[in-house]
């Protein structure tokens, strides 16, 4: 059987092959800031960032995208050239100089972070007579984490020959030491991947309007359809370990197909794997002529994955058969370590569901417009929770946006947190009354950095909007 806990990670990781880049949002603008979004995201950019941004005047009657996407890969620890070579040189054997090296730079709490945020449709209408606004949409999430304690990067990398685990079972001799708990041999490792399908319905009201302060309210509502799931944390004397994949992910799952609490998923290799319900929350206020302040909750709710559910409990360490990484196919090759037909340090049982909090986020925004040229802002935004799909840190950032023309706009700032270190963003956007189309990166710096390879790029293929401002 195919691994239960890293093949969604391979299979997100191997991404970068095709493109390199990173986002948190669909939103092309906001990649271009830095992912800043509080107090500039409106119409259908609104969704899942504050819905009270849709209770402010000055909305596009309508304003709609045929398609938005942002997609994105880091490392905190791995060198760029070598992180190269796991991307373009997967096939050449691995020298044992380089063995040694992937071991300390998969030792880290980010070793790899990967995003990608796709909006297929968006929506938003303003209604008349000042009821607000309205919006909808639809969105791709995949997000992947990886973080390694010094004990799995080595197991990782060296398989049983890994010094960590000769004094529990050693190659040659007898043991010295009784195997220990996965959360003490694990403590500190975090491997998590989330990729699902959202359809959303956002609504913005006006609910209060006084000289000199304008106050906006809103609420948000998805259905989410999952189509994978994997999450694996120790922490402390705790362990998180299970995954629910759609068929999408080719997952061979053996004997467990027959165990009655497993519920087996073969259809159409997108078939949902798992449901839940989402929402989010927002206030936004117009103080003076110049100043906007936004608050807002979002994801906050439950999902529950029903089909090919495992999980692993807190059981003691298992030796593993597994040699250890060949080649620079990193991502294969510990498919292939954490093949539940082998022996490996994991034990898995089949499970009929499994409920998990969604990624829920406070966020905090303030906005500078100073004129139709210029506007600043400052986002703050910070995890609720650790599940796989949130933010592994909070994050910060300041952005800019200036039009030197009516027809183009320039974005940039800077940006430190959520695990991806400190960014220089830059956007380019084109602009007319109706539509606009932009290319943006939240990070310039990351194409050139050794030590911090970031790469990263936002794609506004077109947004239209009909009335209201540029």
């Amino acid at each position: 059987m195919k691994t239960l806990c890293f093949l969604p990670l391979a299979a997100l990781l191997a991404l970068p092959a095709m493109v390199r880049a990173q986002n948190e949002l669909s939103n092309f603008s906001a990649t271009g800031r830095g992912g800043v979004a509080n107090s500039f995201a409106e119409g259908y950019q609104a969704i899942g960032v504050n819905p009270a941004n849709l209770g402010r005047n000055g909305q596009a009657k309508v304003s709609f995208t045929i398609g938005e996407v942002g997609i994105g890969v880091a490392s905190r620890s791995l060198s760029k050239s070598f992180f190269e070579r796991i991307i373009f040189e997967r096939t050449e054997s691995i020298a044992p100089a380089d063995k040694a090296a992937l071991q300390n730079g998969l030792a880290d709490r980010d070793a790899f972070n990967l995003n990608v945020d796709a909006t297929t449709l968006g929506l938003a209408i303003s209604l008349p007579n000042g009821l607000g606004s309205i919006a909808v949409s639809n969105r791709q999430r995949i997000s992947a984490h990886l973080a390694l304690n010094r004990n799995a990067a080595d197991v990782v990398v060296n398989g049983k020959s890994a010094a960590s685990l000769q004094p529990y079972y050693p190659t040659t001799g007898a043991a010295t030491l009784p195997p220990p708990l996965l959360s003490e041999f694990l403590d500190g490792t975090a491997i998590q991947m989330a990729w699902t399908s959202e359809y959303n319905i956002a609504y913005g009201l006006r609910v209060l309007d006084k000289l000199g302060f304008k106050l906006s309210a809103g609420i948000g509502y998805r259905y989410i359809q999952g189509i994978g799931i994997a999450d694996i944390r120790a922490e402390g004397s705790d362990l998180t370990a299970y995954s629910s994949l759609a068929p999408v992910f080719s997952a061979d799952y053996g004997a467990l197909v027959n165990s009655p609490d497993f519920n087996y998923k073969n259809g159409a290799v997108l078939s949902p794997v798992g449901s839940g319900h989402g929402a989010d929350l927002g206030l936004s206020a117009e103080i003076g002529k110049f100043l906007q302040v936004s608050a807002s909750l979002t994801d906050l709710g439950t999902m529950t994955w029903t089909g090919n559910v495992v999980t692993a409990t807190n059981q003691q360490l298992q030796p593993t058969s597994a040699t250890g990484i060949e080649t620079y196919d990193v991502l294969k090759e510990v498919l292939q370590q954490f093949d539940a037909d082998q022996q490996n340090i994991f034990e898995y049982q089949a499970q009929q569901k499994r409920s998990a909090s969604l990624p829920a986020k406070v966020r905090l925004g303030v906005g500078f417009r100073l004129s139709s040229l210029f506007e600043a802002g400052v986002d703050f935004t910070a995890p609720l929770n650790k599940v796989s799909g949130n933010l592994t840190a909070p994050f910060v950032g300041l952005g800019l946006d200036f039009k030197p023309t009516g027809w183009l706009r320039l974005s940039s700032g800077v940006s430190n947190g959520a695990g991806y270190g400190t960014g220089v963003p830059l956007g380019i956007t084109l602009v007319t009354p109706i539509w606009e189309a932009g290319i943006s990166s939240r990070d310039v710096t990351g194409y050139f950095s050794e030590k911090n390879p970031y790469y990263s790029l936002g794609l506004g293929f077109l947004r239209f909007k009909i009335g209201g401002q540029n």
